[in-house]
């Protein structure tokens, strides 16, 4: 008799446990748009996604109706830096000089809601740009539900080459905060992995290129067996690299080298795009950036022609587009506003990019690419992380910044009325 009692508790107890129903217009899954689909989620996993006439609604549901709009995967950010914020208001020089790293973390905490808020659940961080580890912490927080923002792969402080970054400008006897952790040969190049791991980067992200004086043109930076050596320590500890790279030189020994993702990549030939696609190596174009800087410079856009970087950067585009190499959604944010992930999309569709493979890009894609086995689809077995948009992105991209729904891990952070 004990056993059946204790048979009924366990079947009732998994009746009654609270399940949410999401019913938008449509679906996008990571890679199809489905229309008269639902999604159901237990918990933080999605336990149902499919046409309503296949789907028995269990007890205990709560529904949540998201009519007008596109269900799809929380967007996943390739490329940002929380602890920065736009150069118009202060430059990169005196963020990292002039304030502290308390002052860095609290704007970063602003930072990562707004990013939250805008729909990206997962943004991979690509360096602290002077701020130590504070990346890490930041996740941390997160991590622990002490401040709401996206899930966050960081870099820690990144590295480059002795005397290659910045800040610049003053005589040899002054010392002062880098953008990042320098290194000079095999043995520190090792070392310097292998503490930043220790101390919590989830991958690596080196500067393949870079200006030795301000003003000057970029040039490689580290030697092919530096790169090889930083490569190998990562890989054998489970982890990857991601260049910062703009010149065919430094494109050319990070693709050597095994990095898995090439950073703004300016400079990359077709020749280069095509091996980079041999290798299964993703290009992350960061057009958002180069576009705010020329406006921060003084561009009118839509009011004066293009400046030569911009037409030069469409150039390379077209060539990564041409070649078929994977493009990894990312768009530099911290160089402008965070919250505005959306300028990346919509400058990838005016690039040539079609709206559907920008949003596979920005969702399953970067999952498959970034190692995320349980987010980027919505699929039963992965993770809650689920957000909708006003109307239908794949018809006008602009929707992307009309986020009226975002959950992350199950908790609902913002709910349509």
């Amino acid at each position: 008799m004990k056993n059946v009692i204790l048979v009924l508790v366990c079947f009732l107890s998994l009746m009654l446990k609270a399940q949410t129903l999401l019913v938008p217009d449509r679906v996008f899954d990571g890679e199809e748009l489905h229309s008269d689909w639902v999604v159901l989620m237990e918990g933080n996993t999605i336990t149902y996604t499919g046409t309503t006439n296949e789907f028995t609604r269990p007890v205990n549901t709560k529904e949540i109706r998201l009519a007008g709009t596109t269900l799809m995967p929380g967007i996943i950010e390739g490329h940002s830096h929380l602890l920065l914020h736009p150069y118009n208001e202060t430059d990169w020089n005196d963020q990292v000089l002039k304030e502290s790293p308390v002052e860095r973390a609290i704007r970063g905490t602003v930072h990562a809601k707004n990013t939250l808020m805008a729909g990206v659940t997962t943004t991979r961080d690509l360096g602290a740009e002077g701020a130590g580890y504070t990346d890490v912490y930041l996740k941390k927080t997160i991590d622990e539900g002490i401040i709401p923002g996206p899930r966050m792969l960081v870099a820690g402080p990144a590295i480059v080459a002795t005397g290659a970054y910045g800040p610049k400008g003053f005589h040899d006897g002054v010392t002062v905060p880098l953008g990042a952790e320098a290194v000079s040969g095999v043995p520190e190049a090792i070392t310097t992995v292998r503490r930043q791991m220790g101390n919590g980067a989830d991958f690596i992200k080196i500067y393949a290129d870079y200006r030795w004086t301000p003003g000057a043109i970029s040039q490689p930076t580290f030697l092919q067996e530096e790169i090889d050596a930083m490569v190998a320590t990562a890989t054998s500890a489970g982890k990857y690299v991601v260049a910062h790279a703009s010149t065919p030189e430094g494109i050319k020994r990070a693709i050597n080298g095994g990095v898995e993702t090439i950073e703004h990549g300016d400079g990359a030939t077709l020749e280069l795009f095509k091996l980079m696609k041999e290798k299964g190596i993703g290009f992350c174009p960061t057009l958002a950036a180069g576009d705010a800087i020329a406006q921060y410079r003084g561009w009118n856009k839509g009011k004066e022609q293009e400046p030569e970087r911009i037409k030069k950067k469409r150039a390379s585009f077209k060539l990564a587009l041409e070649s078929g190499v994977a493009i990894v959604f990312g768009g530099d944010v911290g160089v402008f506003t965070h919250g505005q992930n959306y300028r990346e999309m919509e400058l990838l569709v005016d690039y040539g990019m079609k709206p559907m493979a920008v949003l596979t890009s920005a969702t399953s894609q970067n999952a498959r690419m970034f190692h995320l086995n349980k987010l980027g689809n919505l699929k039963k077995g992965y993770w809650a992380d689920i957000i909708a948009v006003k109307g239908d992105p794949l018809q006008d991209i602009s929707r992307m910044k009309d986020v009226v729904f975002v959950m992350k891990d199950g908790i609902v952070y913002q709910e349509a009325n």
